[in-house]
């Protein structure tokens, strides 16, 4: 008699909880557009989501801590002219985030700390160079104020955001139809991208050449997504011919046969990959799904192995998922996800269950920090480099804030003056902040303006009557 031995895993068990009602986010009205985007991201600081606007587009950005009902005037980012696609939190400054459009720009915003007290419209930068709608936006995961963002146009434009210039373009040549998606490597050495030709490809984006590409990871027609995992693997998921789900791991320098391939289920739904460098497990969330899978990747066969999944009852609209230094770690959390459902933005937490309430080093190496290890002009210039780590053992002090300087002599999307362009925006929080105290100061004065018309009006009626 064979008895069948359990592989070791110190992620076998880990669990989702979701977070209590008053943990989450209420009444926010998501985005009813189509794209097939997280529509939410979130850093140590600040959660953000595309929500509903009228006349144009506009996402809504929160304190960590703010949770509860969200007040329905609560002031949002709204300086786009149609709907917000994509949006993403620069790994080197948490007050800073990119926002992709269906108006074709890019646009680049500074949050002050605290969050918003007034609808935001100005950003500090405005990239023009997509001729049709930007899905995608990514910021380059070492190399300081370096952007990448993809468009409906088949081309993608890498932006130093420091001078608003475009800096590298990969055209149309390079992708002959639409770009599903795109993932750096961990030392932003290389892009990898899945198309709507079908094809995944692996590309040098400062030479602009196709180092590796595979035809057809996945035989279905539906989207393909594709990110970078551990050593110099990539992750993809797909469709099968027959519409069922799948999920690959192939060797970038053998991609003519992948080295695990699984069916999931037949949803319909695309899923969306998110890999944790510091446990080698890559979770998969599918938009109109109502659960997580998560798998851990190890360096011998059969190289992807399922550990479990969350489910709850509600479906999700979208997904943010929290850098690690935004954990906590005394509880043993690996990973919190922000799921988005129609009115809610609700935390999960991926927890490993220990009894010990000590730092467990085993669960958090070192990672990556706040602090660019390059600067955009050494990576142009060809240095690679991975990012700079930083332990979390004594738990994560944030850094204090730092104001995005651009050189906007350079900026030609600018719609401003240049004398007021070249300073800094601590002056424009600070008037923002008067003028917002003097908005209510109004609103209290027109409020006991309108009680004391009430009284004169029932005076004079009483006065009428006798």
């Amino acid at each position: 008699m064979s008895r069948q031995v359990v592989r070791s895993s110190k992620f076998r068990h880990v669990f989702g909880q979701p977070a209590k009602a008053d943990q989450c986010y209420e009444d926010v009205r998501v985005s009813q557009t189509t794209w097939d985007s997280g529509f939410c991201a979130v850093n140590p600081k600040f959660v953000a989501l595309i929500c509903e606007a009228s006349g144009g587009g506009a996402f809504l950005v929160l304190p960590l801590g703010k949770t509860g009902r969200v007040d329905k005037n609560a002031p949002t980012v709204c300086g786009h002219t149609a709907p917000v696609l994509d949006i993403a939190w620069c790994p080197h400054n948490d007050n800073v985030i990119a926002s992709g459009s269906e108006d074709c720009t890019v646009m680049v915003w500074e949050i002050p700390d605290g969050g918003l007290v007034l609808p935001m419209r100005e950003p500090v930068v405005t990239l023009e160079g997509h001729t049709k709608r930007v899905g995608i936006v990514v910021w380059h995961p070492t190399a300081q104020n370096v952007l990448l963002s993809a468009g409906c146009d088949n081309v993608i434009l890498v932006w130093d955001v420091g001078t608003g210039a475009a800096v590298l373009t990969l055209g149309a040549d390079v992708h002959p139809d639409t770009i599903y998606s795109v993932d750096w490597s961990r030392d932003g050495a290389l892009i990898c991208t899945s198309c709507r030709d079908k094809r995944v490809r692996l590309i040098e984006p400062r030479k602009g050449t196709v180092v590796a590409e595979k035809d057809r990871p996945h035989e279905g027609t539906r989207p393909v997504r594709a990110v970078f995992v551990s050593d110099g693997k990539i992750l993809t998921t797909g469709f099968s011919r027959m519409s069922e789900r799948q999920v690959a791991l192939w060797d970038t320098k053998h991609l003519e046969e992948p080295l695990s391939l699984q069916e999931l289920d037949t949803s319909s739904g695309v899923l969306l990959p998110f890999f944790d460098p510091d446990t080698n497990i890559v979770y998969l969330c599918g938009k109109g799904d109502s659960s997580i899978r998560y798998f851990e990747i190890t360096a011998e066969a059969p190289f992807l192995h399922y550990l479990s999944m969350f489910s709850s009852k509600e479906s999700q609209r979208g997904m943010g998922y929290m850098p690690k230094r935004g954990l906590e770690v005394n509880k043993c959390e690996i990973a919190r996800f922000y799921k988005l459902h129609e009115r809610k933005c609700e935390p999960i937490a991926m927890t490993v269950p220990r009894k010990s309430d000590l730092f467990q080093e085993d669960l958090y190496p070192p990672t990556a920090g706040p602090d660019a290890a390059l600067t955009a002009e050494e990576w142009l210039g060809g240095r690679d480099a991975g990012p700079l780590l930083i332990s979390l053992k004594d738990g994560y002090v944030p850094p204090k804030s730092r104001e995005l300087r651009v050189n906007r002599g350079l900026d030609t999307g600018r719609r401003r003056t240049a004398p007021e362009a070249s300073g800094t925006l601590s002056s424009r929080w600070a008037l923002q902040d008067v003028v917002s105290r003097l908005e209510e100061e109004v609103r209290k004065l027109q409020a006991t303006v309108q009680e004391l018309q009430k009284r004169l009006d029932r005076l004079e009626e009483t006065v009428l009557t006798k």
